[in-house]
């Protein structure tokens, strides 16, 4: 969506301030722990764009809390996996080659959009080690979650969505639905039946490029918008508007538990 038409289809400029009211008025508090998943687009005409989103969230939970935003990088990954889209077969030995590997300070994100892509490299932003799995964060527990990100299982117990479940944080959804809600990821994880399979990804060690592998499991977000609809009627969340967005505040060990059980 062009600016001219998120422009035309607002009824005023959103603002960092006007963003704070919106935020506090759903539920985000000050120390916080909570993981922002957004559509830039979803929120209308934003005065000062991802910077000005950014900056509310921060005026909102304070640095006596913390924000989470996936910085994903699904390129960073074996090639001969990829189909969207594939590359030539005959392309495979080269590309592996050359794939530059995961650098946390320079990795794009890869369809997290302008919000989390802005997030990442933004001042006192930590950012995890993980190839493909990866979060930004600031705040209070910063360090400690970026620097304690397990290679195998990247969405499991010791990745940042532990240490969320952990420390009875929420998930903050911003123009977005529960097909993109990486918590319920952490969610199969307290499944059963759910099958591991091997990856590959490049990564440093001792300043060398090498082909990692690790184990996670085969995640799929096919079930998560029919499984949230049901874990609504159930659970309390907190509905409102951020902008012109329909956003929703939900306490994360509940949808964590509740994926678990209704995943299989």
């Amino acid at each position: 969506m062009s600016q001219t038409e998120l422009i035309q289809q607002s009824k005023a400029p959103q603002t960092r301030s006007s963003l704070v009211n919106d935020l506090k008025k759903l539920g985000l508090r000050e120390d916080m722990v909570v993981i922002v998943h957004s559509s830039m687009k979803s929120l209308g005409w934003v005065c000062g764009g991802p910077v000005a989103i950014i900056r509310a969230l921060q005026d909102v939970v304070t640095s006596k809390g913390t924000i989470i935003m996936p910085a994903h990088s699904a390129d960073i990954s074996d090639p001969r996996e990829w189909g969207n889209p594939a590359i030539p077969e005959e392309w495979v030995t080269e590309v592996m080659n050359e794939l530059p590997p995961f650098d946390p300070s320079v990795t794009p994100t890869v369809a997290m959009g302008a919000i989390p892509e802005s997030f990442r490299t933004y001042p006192d932003v930590k950012r995890s080690y993980h190839p493909v799995h990866s979060f930004s964060v600031w705040g209070k527990n910063s360090d400690e979650i970026a620097n304690n990100h397990s290679l195998d299982n990247g969405l499991g117990d010791d990745s940042p969505l532990g240490f969320i479940y952990r420390n009875n944080g929420c998930v903050l959804m911003l123009g977005t639905d529960y097909e993109t809600n990486t918590s319920m990821h952490y969610g199969e994880h307290k499944g059963a039946g759910i099958k591991e399979v091997r990856k590959m990804s490049p990564i440093l060690e001792d300043h060398q490029k090498v082909w990692k592998e690790y184990v996670e499991l085969d995640y799929d977000e096919e079930k998560f918008p029919a499984i949230g609809e049901k874990f609504e009627k159930e659970y309390e969340i907190w509905e409102g508007h951020v902008g012109n967005a329909p956003s929703k505040l939900i306490y994360q060990p509940d949808l964590v538990d509740f994926t678990g059980k209704n995943i299989r």
